[in-house]
């Protein structure tokens, strides 16, 4: 595998494939309130940078139900395109809606990664797309399982990566006015310490 450049919001798509309560139910490979945590710090991320943002769903009806309410609360201007396969790519629509961003850097969340997630990802990567793994902002049945799912696509040639990692490096520069407060305001509320400790020099350390 090449290096690749770093991220640049002008590349890129998000794709959140099965954010539904039905399947996060199932989810033991992490804790499910981090994970949505992760999911809504990864689509405020999206917003901030304006990337174009695909949503697809499957099973709504019966089981999975919809997107979930904080997800869709972050991006208002989503409709989630329903899927009846487990492969978001093998649904044309789902496709051509990727294919039509004319990004070829796809970043991919999801539910489950032993599923969803990974046989989409690997048929991206077949198809030509350069393809990342948010792996703190994907589930999967087990921590054994996520782990071998995420090995899986990275030997494909997936680039594994983290919602706090995406955001920085489409930051990059803090004196990036234009997308700086965004920015600092996501990794405040979803950062954990890194926020806090964002938080605290912020109302606490003047410089002189």
């Amino acid at each position: 595998m090449t290096d690749a450049p770093l991220l640049e919001p002008k590349d890129c798509a998000l794709l959140f494939a099965d954010q539904q309560a039905g399947l996060a139910f199932g989810v033991g490979s992490i804790d499910r309130q981090i994970l949505l945590n992760n999911v809504i710090a990864l689509a405020k991320t999206a917003t901030a940078f304006n990337l174009p943002v695909i949503a697809s769903t499957s099973a709504t009806k019966v089981y999975s139900g919809p997107l979930m309410p904080a997800i869709s609360a972050v991006l208002p201007g989503i409709a989630p395109i329903e899927r009846r396969n487990m492969n978001v790519w093998e649904d044309d629509h789902a496709r051509e809606a990727i294919l039509a961003t004319g990004r070829r850097r796809l970043i991919v969340s999801g539910l489950l990664t032993e599923a969803c997630v990974s046989f989409t990802v690997l048929s991206a990567l077949a198809a030509g797309l350069e393809v990342y793994v948010v792996g703190d902002a994907c589930g999967g049945l087990t921590t054994v399982g996520h782990d071998l799912a995420l090995r899986r696509m990275e030997a494909a040639g997936a680039r594994p990566t983290s919602w706090i990692q995406v955001l920085l490096e489409l930051q990059r520069d803090w004196t990036r006015r234009e997308t700086y407060d965004h920015a600092r305001a996501i990794v405040e509320a979803h950062g954990g310490g890194y926020g806090i400790g964002l938080s605290y020099a912020r109302d606490m350390i003047h410089p002189t």
